[in-house]
C-alpha cells in the first residue's frame, strides 16, 4: 500500500452486499475488521449497496480489503469500479476475479495450463430437470456461485434427473462426480501454504464449510508426499495461470485408490472466507502468520494497478 504518515492508515472493509454469500460475507467482514483495528489500523466497516462509491468517496480510504463473496463483489464488478476510483484494494483483480468465478472458463483455463480437471459441460437448467445430460454420478451447479451455493449431487444409481429449485439459473455447470477426499491449499503472495483434509460426514455443503463443526481439518494433510507436493504446484499454477494475486485458495478431491492420477483440481477461489472456521487463516496460522498479521498482509498488498 506503501503508507507513509505516521497516522494510522484509514481502511474500508467492504462486505455483506447482495450476494447469494451476503451472511458469509458480514462475517468475515467483521472478523477481518477487529482483526485489524487490534493491529492498529483505523477500519471503517461498510456494507455495500447502491451507494458505495458515494460511501467511498466520503470515506477516502488509504486501501479497501475487499471481504464480500459471491457475484458483484468477487466476480470483477467491484474491482472494476475500485479501479476506476484509484482506490487500493486487496486481492484478485477485474480479469482474474471474473475468470475464477466463471467455473467453465477458469477449467479452460487450467485445460490449458496443464492441470487436471473433470469433464463438464454447460446446460440449460430446464434440460437438466427433464433428463440427464450427463452419466451419473454428476455435480450440477451455478455456473457462477460459490460456497457450495445451489450444489445437486446426481448419484449413480438415481432415479432420474435432479428437480432443481426454481431460483436456480437459467445455464448450469452439469460436472462428472469426483470421488475421494477433499483437500485444499492457500496461495498467499507467490507461496503455497500447506494442505488441508477436510473430513466430513458427507458432502461438503454449506453447512458443513460455515457451521461450527460442520467439518474437521487436519492440517497439514496426512497424505502422501507426492499428494501434497503436487497439491501445493497445482494451486501456485492455478493461482499464476488466472492471474490472481494476494490471497487464493485452490479446491482439490483426490481418490487414493488411484494415487496421483485420482488428484483432480476443482476451483480456485479468489477472496476466499475469513471466519472463525474458513481454512486460509486455519493454513496461514500453521505457516506462523496469525489472523491479524494475515489480515494487514492483505492491506499492505492492496493495489489499484491489478
Amino acid at each position: 500500500m506503501g503508507q507513509s504518515s505516521r497516522t494510522p492508515p484509514k481502511v474500508a472493509v467492504l462486505m455483506g452486499g447482495p450476494s447469494s454469500e451476503r451472511d458469509v460475507s458480514l462475517s468475515t467482514g467483521k472478523a477481518c475488521a477487529a482483526a485489524l483495528r487490534d493491529e492498529g489500523y483505523k477500519v471503517i466497516e461498510v456494507d455495500a449497496g447502491r451507494d458505495l462509491c458515494t460511501r467511498l468517496q466520503e470515506i477516502s480510504p488509504d486501501a479497501v480489503l475487499n471481504c464480500l463473496h459471491g457475484r458483484w463483489g468477487e466476480d470483477g464488478c467491484v474491482q472494476g469500479l475500485l479501479e476506476w476510483m484509484r482506490v487500493p484494494y486487496s486481492h484478485s483483480g477485474v480479469l482474474a476475479s471474473s475468470l475464477a468465478m466463471d467455473k467453465q472458463r477458469s477449467k479452460d483455463v487450467f485445460v490449458s495450463a496443464g492441470l487436471p480437471v473433470v469433464p463438464s459441460v454447460l446446460a440449460k437448467s430446464a434440460d437438466v430437470r427433464m433428463g440427464h445430460v450427463m452419466q451419473p454420478p454428476y455435480v450440477v451447479k451455478p455456473n457462477n456461485e460459490g460456497s457450495s451455493v445451489g450444489v445437486y449431487l446426481v448419484h449413480e444409481m438415481a432415479n432420474g434427473p435432479p428437480q432443481l429449485s426454481a431460483d436456480m439459473p437459467d445455464e448450469v455447470m452439469v460436472e462428472a462426480f469426483a470421488p475421494g477426499r477433499e483437500l485444499t491449499t492457500t496461495v498467499i503472495g507467490n507461496r503455497a501454504l500447506t494442505v488441508t483434509d477436510i473430513l466430513t460426514d458427507g458432502w461438503y455443503d454449506y453447512d458443513a464449510k460455515y457451521k461450527p463443526g460442520g467439518s474437521q481439518h487436519v492440517v497439514p494433510a496426512d497424505v502422501p508426499p507426492e499428494i501434497f507436493d503436487l497439491c501445493m504446484d497445482y494451486a501456485l499454477r492455478a493461482h499464476n495461470a488466472l492471474g490472481c494475486r494476494g490471497v487464493s485458495r485452490t479446491d482439490f478431491r483426490w481418490d487414493e485408490t488411484r494415487g496421483v492420477a485420482g488428484l483432480i483440481l476443482l476451483e480456485t477461489n479468489t477472496q476466499p472466507g475469513m471466519t472463525a472456521t474458513s481454512l486460509s487463516p486455519e493454513q496461514a496460522a500453521a505457516m506462523g502468520m496469525p489472523f491479524g498479521k494475515l489480515c494487514a498482509w492483505m492491506v499492505e498488498d492492496a493495489s489499484c494497478d491489478r
